[in-house]
């Protein structure tokens, strides 16, 4: 009986059993990574090494020269007329020639010719050296490209926006008036203003008007104080006011008195004449 317990109880040789008990451990608690702060963020982009850039080996590339505008007598001689024209011209338009024609630009010519306006033409490299130099540095920015110069003695903005309106190649960029640096939007603006005689005509009409109120105002009170004063006299003399009343009604009395004279007389004359008349016939 024993034997037969042991026997099967005890595992055969080469036997394995049908279930294995494998013991599993619990499974490590992983914790993500949480997301670094903005500031930290900004500040690792700041300080990460940058290495530089490496250099072009030498002979790869042309030598990039600068070119410098020698002041020759050419130049010189441009600047001249350029220092004269601006001091000359209260109306200096900077104008892009967008490939206009030679055609229209004769046609252009002749539109502002009619009202003293002209048109000028210097490099770009003269403009920006002159300009650079003077008073109106500020137009240096607008000479880039195919630019052109419209100038005159006086501020003709409308006659010149209207010549330009017939030349769409003709691009406005500024100008300056006055010595004043206008847009666009500014030298349109400028057009729209009245003339120069008709604002001093306006503001002198307008002085006149308070000056004749203020004199009218002036002389107001003492007009009236005198005529009050002059009633007030009249009406603290009655005696005054009485002889003065038949007075005046004397005076038509002596007018009427040569009157009935003559013609008192002019009726006597007839029955005079008339007596002698009446003799002879008898």
């Amino acid at each position: 009986m024993a034997a037969t317990l042991c026997v099967k109880l005890l595992p055969k040789q080469g036997w394995l059993p049908l279930i294995h008990s494998v013991r599993h451990g619990s499974k490590a608690v992983t914790r993500h990574r949480k997301p670094l702060h903005f500031l930290k963020q900004k500040l690792l982009a700041v300080t990460q090494y940058v290495p530089p850039a490496r250099p072009d080996p030498p002979g790869a590339y042309p030598s990039e020269s600068k070119r410098s505008l020698l002041d020759n007598n050419m130049v010189l001689l441009m600047k001249k007329d350029l220092k004269k024209l601006f001091q000359d011209s209260k109306m200096i338009a900077v104008v892009q020639n967008n490939s206009m024609s030679s055609e229209d630009m004769i046609m252009l010519r002749h539109r502002l010719y009619k009202h003293g306006i002209a048109i000028k033409f210097f490099p770009n490299q003269v403009m920006q050296s002159f300009l650079n130099e003077s008073f109106y540095s500020n137009m240096a920015p607008l000479f880039v490209g195919s630019t052109v110069l419209i100038v005159c003695k006086e501020p003709k903005v409308k006659q010149m926006l209207s010549a330009l309106r017939s030349s769409p190649q003709m691009t406005l960029l500024g100008a300056c008036i006055d010595n004043t640096l206008l847009s666009v939007q500014g030298v349109v603006s400028y057009s729209k203003l009245p003339s120069v005689s008709v604002v001093q005509g306006e503001l002198v009409s307008g002085l006149t008007m308070l000056t004749s109120h203020t004199a009218f105002m002036l002389q107001r009170h003492p007009a009236h104080l005198s005529a009050l004063l002059q009633q007030y006299v009249k009406q603290q003399s009655p005696d005054g006011s009485a002889e003065e009343a038949p007075k005046a009604e004397g005076a038509p009395k002596a007018e009427e008195a040569p009157k009935a004279e003559e013609a008192l007389k002019a009726e006597e004359a007839p029955k005079g004449e008339e007596a002698p008349k009446a003799e002879e016939a008898t």
